[in-house]
């Protein structure tokens, strides 16, 4: 064999050794003599020429990190246990490599801080009740936080609240007492209500007196459709009025 023939075997073999193929999501870091290049490569067909360029594969993929569950301790000194959920991904794959030695493992370590410090600035009613706040807040600081790494954080939910039992039957028995006081006020006003009405009933039914005897004759014929024992029988004011200003009167002398 020739060495011409030789020396382009050669060649082709580490021509063919240096192509890289990186897929759609992905994004190759290059370091040439150990320097970093200007720009990342890929996707699709790359050449990564060894011994004088090293390649760091990073994905540019949305990564779904859970938070493990964290002891929180509230602004009014309650502990509960409180877990999230960070969706996060790449934006600049020199800064995720360069910047940091670990950019899975630092966003992960700064997620479980944050969580413990915000939560613990706030009262544990805000924690259940401004769940959507929170969640901004923390994403918020989460992504102020890792530009530079070039990672941004886009979404922070709190996935769930464990409270303690004690905690639980206290806050149970203060939804039972706001249940019985909120039943209390509905009934004192529709007693007042009802009083309201009745005094606008009494109003008119005093300008027009036959009115009360049309209503003794409806009031009978309810309890007739009852189909009960009891039997009334209306009587006029007008009939026996005049006994009571009769007796009434003062009584002449002899």
């Amino acid at each position: 064999m020739q060495p011409a023939l030789i020396v382009l075997v050669i060649v082709l073999l580490y021509i063919l050794s240096s192509i890289k193929i990186l897929r759609q999501y992905e994004k190759g870091v290059i370091f040439r003599w150990g320097k970093l290049l200007p720009e990342p490569k890929g996707p699709g067909i790359i050449f990564v020429f060894r011994p004088m360029d090293q390649m760091e594969r990073v994905s540019l993929r949305t990564v779904t990190f859970d938070v493990p569950a964290q002891d929180v301790i509230t602004r009014d000194n309650v502990t509960v246990k409180v877990n999230a959920i960070v969706y996060f991904r790449v934006v600049d794959a020199n800064r995720a490599i360069v910047s940091v030695e670990n950019y899975l493992y630092a966003t992960s370590q700064l997620a479980q801080t944050t969580l413990r410090s915000v939560l613990g600035e706030v009262e544990l009613d805000d924690l259940l009740s401004k769940r959507e706040q929170l969640n901004e807040r923390l994403q918020s600081i989460l992504d102020q936080s890792t530009d530079p790494w070039g990672i941004k954080v886009s979404m922070v939910e709190v996935k769930t609240v464990d409270l303690p039992s004690e905690m639980q039957r206290a806050m149970a028995r203060q939804a039972e007492a706001e249940r019985e006081k909120r039943a209390k006020i509905i009934h004192a006003d529709g007693e007042f209500q009802a009083a309201e009405k009745l005094l606008e009933a009494a109003r008119t039914l005093a300008k027009e007196p036959l009115t009360i005897q049309l209503r003794y004759l409806s009031t009978l014929t309810e309890i007739g459709m009852e189909q009960n024992s009891v039997i009334v029988f209306p009587l006029p004011i007008d009939m026996i009025s005049h006994f009571f200003t009769g007796s009434q009167q003062p009584k002449k002398e002899e």
